[in-house]
């Protein structure tokens, strides 16, 4: 079909995938007015139901959280979570279909990595979860910086005033952290929180864990995350998983203090939910031993606890076992 208006989407594209697309990519095409007409049934009436282009299959339930399995229209499939919390509900999104980065204690990457996720099935994601959701956490299957240009042009789509109007500071992305992706968002005008899974505090641990961070200086990923956090003003969240013998010493506390002692940085110490690896959490005392320590040097530190566990939709836990490489 031919293109109006100088686009660089047609109308049939628009037709086709209304939810890939940003306010100004459609004004573009079809002008202001039809721009919001569009966003307008799409993020505000009834008529969002007939334009998907993923499908739930499923939905697995407890009390804490509802696992959502999405089926896609080349049938693939992806897990989302909502998570009921005091202040209300988090979707945790997915960016790609399986994960390549095959960080050992996460069963995401087990099934190996098939494709990245569209913008419109990330926006799909948060819209047709029953709950209403007041924030978003890109924390589910895959590495969202790895989908870099469709992850930010969701982002602008949830957040735009003619939609959905989700505010900025209620969106989290959650990396392993590259050096290079993080200083590419950086550069970006959102001001998203930031969460650096970082989950060592030794470059021959963080290797070990998270394959995919090999060749990234620790070091240099801290400060890259930290520089984030000062450009934009907003607290780092450091994501520690305590794993028993592995990344609990004394000396992995005193690396914690030297690199955010003083930051605008909060740690959030995680235990292990059980993946079909063979990795052991610490005890609850060693836990709450490594978190008063870090409060004793004065680094902000909580123990994040997870929700969803009886149902595999917690921290680690996300592969569908619909998917076959």
């Amino acid at each position: 079909m031919k293109r109006v208006h100088n686009g660089s989407i047609s109308i049939a594209e628009i037709i086709n995938d209304p939810f890939n697309f940003t306010y100004n990519e459609i004004c573009g095409a079809i002008g202001e007015s039809g721009a919001k007409s569009i966003y307008s049934l799409l993020y505000k009436k009834d008529f969002v139901k007939k334009a998907r282009s993923i499908w739930i299959k499923e939905v697995i339930k407890d009390a804490q959280a509802n696992k959502y399995i999405f089926e896609l229209s080349d049938n693939k499939y992806i897990e989302t979570v909502s998570i009921k919390r005091r202040t209300g509900v988090s979707a945790c999104v997915s960016a790609q279909v399986g994960c390549p980065c095959k960080c050992i204690f996460c069963e995401s990457g087990k099934n190996g990595f098939i494709r990245n996720l569209s913008a419109s099935e990330i926006v799909q994601q948060v819209i047709y979860l029953k709950e209403r959701v007041n924030r978003i956490v890109f924390m589910g299957i895959g590495e969202p910086l790895f989908n870099y240009d469709v992850l930010i042009k969701s982002i602008h789509i949830l957040r735009d005033r003619n939609g959905l109007d989700f505010p900025t500071d209620g969106i989290t992305i959650s990396t392993i952290g590259t050096i290079k992706m993080l200083k590419k968002i950086r550069e970006e005008h959102i001001k998203i929180q930031l969460t650096l899974s970082l989950h060592a505090a030794a470059q021959k641990v963080r290797d070990y864990l998270m394959p995919a961070t090999r060749g990234n200086d620790i070091n240099e990923t801290v400060k890259a995350a930290l520089s984030y956090s000062k450009r934009h003003n907003r607290k780092l969240v450091v994501a520690y998983l305590l794993l028993r013998g592995i990344n609990d010493s004394a000396s992995d506390i005193k690396k914690l203090v030297e690199w955010f002692k003083g930051e605008n940085a909060m740690i959030n110490l995680l235990e292990y939910n059980k993946t079909s690896g063979a990795l052991t959490s610490v005890d609850k005392r060693r836990l709450e031993h490594f978190k008063n320590s870090l409060l004793s040097y004065g680094i902000e530190a909580k123990i994040r606890s997870s929700r969803g566990r009886n149902i595999n939709a917690a921290c680690g836990q996300l592969a569908s076992r619909y998917n076959k490489t």
